[in-house]
């Protein structure tokens, strides 16, 4: 799988362009914003993107979604269930970053948990790992034994849980389920930050890794 990733935006999100070698098709993951910069890195892997696919629908991730979508022509996918965040989205960039922020396309197809994306030879597993956004999901690549996980687990961090429509009990069990029983070898590319690995995580994560076992989280989010 060709995987391009490139850091836009004042929030300094992490976008990624996958696809495949054979074929040149691909997908767009969380265009969060400098949507010129994303085209340029299509443009010179000389992919045809078929999809655009989000984790999740925070501002920060989907900001170029417009963009990419009309110069690609690629369709737009989302859970369902962050579609209250799409639709605030222009709110808080006003309130966050003081812009003002056309909406966001409706989805034209929406995520589900289990669902495979193929685009091309290469396949990306679904999963709905809700907690940082009701919707959130992750793309489980288990050929390339990768997983592009938007703002749920963080090189020994993982996604913020204060924000509107976020569970932090929530977040906690869908990462150890979802994530953490992965094998050790799959690599994290996160919505932020640097690349981790399941098995760093399992040793050093305060929150969901064994460092987490001297720590009571689920009674200190009350």
């Amino acid at each position: 799988m060709i995987v391009k990733g490139l850091t836009v935006g004042l929030l300094q999100e992490n976008c990624y362009v996958l696809g495949c070698e054979k074929t040149k098709k691909g997908v767009v993951v969380d265009p969060g914003d400098n949507g010129d910069a994303i085209l340029m890195v299509v443009e010179r892997t000389g992919l045809t993107i078929e999809k655009i696919i989000n984790t999740h629908a925070h501002f920060d991730h989907v900001m170029a979604v417009n963009e990419v979508k009309d110069a690609t022509g690629a369709t737009f996918h989302l859970h369902e269930a962050d579609l209250p965040i799409l639709h605030d989205a222009p709110v808080r960039v006003q309130a966050w970053l003081g812009m003002t922020m056309e909406p966001v396309y409706e989805p034209d197809e929406f995520l589900e948990h289990g669902q495979t994306i193929r685009f091309g030879y290469q396949e990306l597993e679904v999963r709905h790992v809700p907690g940082h956004s009701p919707g959130h999901v992750v793309f489980v690549d288990h050929r390339g034994r990768q997983v592009f996980a938007g703002d749920t687990l963080f090189r020994e961090g993982i996604g913020r849980f204060d924000l509107p429509l976020a569970d932090g009990h929530l977040l906690l069990r869908s990462i150890r389920e979802q994530l953490m029983s992965l094998p050790d070898d799959y690599l994290i590319h996160p919505g932020h930050g640097p690349e981790t690995t399941i098995a760093h995580e399992r040793i050093y994560n305060p929150y969901v890794g064994r460092a987490a076992s001297s720590l009571d989280w689920m009674n200190l989010l009350g």
